[in-house]
């Protein structure tokens, strides 16, 4: 009697394709009614410096927040995603080494479609990066990438994925 327990291999599902189709699961029925990603919330040390690199460096546009909030922040919006800035309370919560960027780290990611733009403006703004190519060897796809942390040491991607 064998003890080794061999991994069973799930074919990937290609999102775009079962979209196209339609196909009506039965676990559909087991899924949240959601429609779209609305915001990703930032905690700030300073909601103005986050303010001024979200908008100079990513070009989101500052949009009104309710006043009813009882903390400072700074709602921003541009492609399709708004962006919450948080006023934070406590630096625990914010990130401590904001020197080392690993990609394998918890990030947003933006889609561009010119990486060397990207760079000059990165440079530009003495923003720290890191840049690579992630290839496919089986069906000889690239996907480029660059990635930086906000002034909170929240990282941020961008990419070239199209080829996904």
């Amino acid at each position: 009697m064998s003890t080794k327990m061999e991994k069973k291999e799930e074919e990937p599902i290609n999102v775009r394709e079962k979209e196209k189709e339609g196909d009506d699961d039965d676990d559909d029925h087991h899924q949240l009614p959601l429609m779209a990603l609305n915001h990703v919330s930032r905690l700030c040390r300073n909601v103005q410096e986050s303010v001024d690199f979200y908008t100079k460096v990513l070009g989101f546009v500052l949009i009104e927040r309710p006043s009813a909030f009882d903390f400072d922040g700074a709602w921003l919006f541009n492609y399709g995603v708004g962006i919450h800035l948080l006023q934070s309370r406590d630096e625990d919560r914010l990130p401590h080494d904001t020197r080392h960027l690993d990609p394998m780290d918890n990030h947003i990611s933006f889609q561009c479609e010119d990486m060397r733009a990207v760079e000059e403006k990165l440079k530009e703004r003495n923003v720290k990066y890191i840049k690579r190519t992630v290839e496919d060897d089986e069906d000889g796809t690239a996907i480029d990438q660059m990635f930086f942390d906000d002034p909170d040491g929240f990282m941020i991607e961008i990419c070239i994925c199209e080829n996904l």
